[in-house]
């Protein structure tokens, strides 16, 4: 017997009342424009346009995409940005962050400089803006955060607590960071750089600063065990770090924990009342480290030895391209730059109006991010070209450290050099950090709290804002122990690095291979009123997927040791690390095995079945919307249900932007 089909409208009709107006058949739509059916045409922006009436039969029945037993459980109530513009400064300040300054610059010089570009670049339009358009549209079509909107396939809800877990492991020790650039700022105020001189408890030391004749002291770095000031006061005065952690992580600076208390406290603040306070603070959070930023530049090109350093950064050595790491490095540098993958951008994207143009936000925050880290690399090789050559050596390359040691070290080691206002350059530079750290930790903090409010609606909103940043604080004083950056290696690694290939992958895969990508396009279609283009469906549906499981395979197969300045970590570091991995990965089978036990009263294939297609709850939050959306799902249904080409067919066809002409 043919399966029984039912409407669309009958799954939800009785668990809503509808707002505003009900069309009647025939009576036109003022969302659907034409009176013949659908038509598709090309339009700018990489998209198709597309028109759709009411002029259709409405007695066929369709597919549905829920039982009519289940009962959708939306709500009206969500807060919004209070413009456009502040939802594109906020995505600009989670994008462009720390990673950006620090990370980027140095990930490019160690992977062939120049030429880095060439692999980073292909992974962005294959990979990056693919999954960041992805995550915009459906954040933006759910008004929901990242665990509630996979209604889409309940049995992948693990996917958003998974990602939730890595949220919190990377927003625990992110600011810790911020930490460290508050500690900084507020040492930058004193008289004398305090890391400028030896302290005379360092026998091994060098003064980063220039002797009273003129002369670079760190010119005699090169006798066997001699350092630099600067980084003797971030190793031994500010981390006060231990040589390992084998027999514990001894005891916390005081001082960076009341940086942490004041970082989580000014994340406390923004966040108090929702987008309404960090739409109003993302101006300045996104806007002011470019103005830093290009005054650092101004100031480092006009240092001597400034275009070796710029030079140095972008000569490209082409025979790395041809390694397998160089394409690592370029996907997980374009993850963390642009803050895919781990649910901010989806909470962000949450927020907006149901019709907001998405699509130029998009190619604006990409491209900007992009630039960004060009800018930042020209701008600290600039400046570290100029530190070589106050050292007396033409080898830039042998005075660069990466991570946080670029940060703190290298550059801190350069400006104590200055002749001119040292601590002047050296306030507007750790400000810049904490600012773009500041706004990176607030989507992040934010899409934790957003989570938390959808699974708990009538929790007061400021309670969970207050018991957020209170655990935040109390777990990042780890971190500000004598062992806290070899905790933050572990955490960066096992919690975060490798267990976003995995969600990615199941992201991407789970919304194009289980809901559809004809089914998400039409979704799109319907909320912009344009359908995407070849290239975003090829993307989408074959090259990232493709791509996403490829590296996430020859990272596993390429695992090494993990280390922190060549130090081993003690074996219970590593099961600690595989502790947290197995805790992150081991949401998505538990989920979809409770998502399995709540369908229990089916039979098996009716369960997976169930589990692994859209519930009631998918679809607009907004009722208004959600009705017109119903409504145009059933006509495209109706449509696809007149179609004689096989599947294989059609999918070639809906890949290549054709399904107008199929059968």
């Amino acid at each position: 017997m043919p399966e029984k089909r039912v409407h669309w409208k009958s799954i939800f009709h009785d668990a809503y009342v509808l707002e505003g107006k009900a069309f009647s058949k025939g009576q036109q739509n003022p969302a659907f424009v034409s009176d013949d059916g659908i038509e598709l045409g090309r339009v700018g922006n990489g998209h198709v346009q597309s028109t759709y009436t009411n002029g259709i039969d409405q007695n066929v029945k369709t597919t549905p995409i829920a039982s009519q037993e289940e009962k959708p459980t939306t709500t009206n109530e969500r807060q919004t940005w209070g413009s456009s513009i502040e939802f594109l400064m906020s995505c600009i300040a989670m994008s462009v962050g720390l990673g950006n300054i620090w990370r980027f610059p140095f990930t490019a010089y160690e992977n062939g400089g120049g030429a880095f570009l060439v692999p980073y670049v292909i992974v962005l339009f294959l990979i990056g803006k693919p999954i960041y358009y992805l995550e915009m549209i459906v954040g933006q079509f759910t008004n929901r955060s990242s665990v509630k909107l996979w209604s889409v396939a309940p049995g992948l809800r693990g996917v958003g607590w998974a990602q939730m877990f890595s949220m919190v492991a990377v927003g625990t020790y992110y600011c810790s960071l911020m930490a460290l650039t508050v500690y900084y700022l507020a040492s930058s105020f004193q008289a004398q750089l305090p890391w400028a001189e030896c302290d005379v408890a360092w026998p091994d030391c060098v003064d980063s600063k220039k002797s009273e004749d003129g002369e670079p002291n760190a010119a005699h770095r090169n006798v066997t065990g001699l350092k630099s000031s600067a980084e003797l006061y971030f190793k031994r005065t500010v981390l006060m770090e231990v040589d390992s952690i084998a027999d514990g992580l001894g005891p916390a600076n005081w001082r960076l924990v009341l940086c942490l208390l004041f970082a989580w406290l000014c994340i406390l603040g923004v966040l108090a009342k929702g987008v309404h306070t960090s739409g109003k603070a993302a101006y300045f959070l996104a806007l002011f480290p470019y103005v830093v930023m290009l005054a650092l530049l101004v100031r480092a090109v006009t240092l001597e030895g400034a275009w070796d350093g710029i030079l140095f950064f972008i000569k490209p050595d082409w025979a790395k391209l041809f390694e397998a790491d160089v394409w690592y490095a370029a996907v997980t540098q374009c993850f963390f730059s642009l803050s895919v993958c781990f649910g901010g951008l989806i909470t962000y994207a949450s927020y907006n109006d149901f019709r907001h143009n998405i699509y130029r936000d998009v190619m604006i925050v990409t491209t900007l991010d992009t630039l960004t880290s060009l800018l930042a690399g020209f701008t600290i090789f600039g400046i570290l070209g100029n530190l070589a050559h106050e050292m007396g050596t033409t080898e830039v390359g042998n005075i660069v450290q990466g991570g946080s040691g670029l940060a703190f070290i290298s550059y801190p080691d350069a400006i104590a050099k200055f002749s001119i206002l040292p601590q002047f350059f050296s306030v507007i530079f750790f400000l810049m950090l904490y600012v773009l750290g500041i706004g990176s930790g607030i989507a992040i903090t934010g899409g934790i709290i957003s989570i938390i409010n959808d699974e708990f609606p009538h929790w007061k909103h400021w309670y969970i804002v207050l018991a957020t940043t209170s655990i935040g604080f109390g777990v990042g004083c780890v971190y500000c122990t004598q062992g806290g950056q070899f905790v933050l290696g572990l955490v960066d690694y096992y919690a975060a690095s490798f267990v976003v290939f995995i969600l990615a992958s199941l992201e991407v895969t789970g919304i194009f291979w289980l809901y559809g990508l004809e089914s998400f396009l039409d979704d799109t279609e319907f909320m912009l009123k344009q359908r995407p283009s070849v290239y975003w469906r090829l993307c989408w549906a074959v090259v990232t997927p493709f791509m996403l499981i490829t590296i996430f395979i020859y990272t596993v197969a390429n695992l090494t040791p993990l280390t922190y300045e060549n130090k081993e970590y003690p074996p219970s570091a590593h099961a600690a690390g595989w502790t947290l991995l197995a805790f992150g990965v081991l949401q998505i089978p538990f989920w979809f095995a409770y998502a399995l036990v709540s369908k229990r009263q089916y039979g098996l294939s009716q369960m997976f079945a169930k589990v692994l297609r859209p519930s009631s709850d998918w679809g607009p939050l907004r009722q208004a919307d959600r009705q017109d959306w119903m409504d145009f799902k059933e006509k495209k249904d109706l449509i696809r249900a007149k179609r004689t080409s096989s599947r294989f067919k059609q999918f070639v066809y809906v890949l290549f932007a054709c399904e107008d002409k199929l059968d």
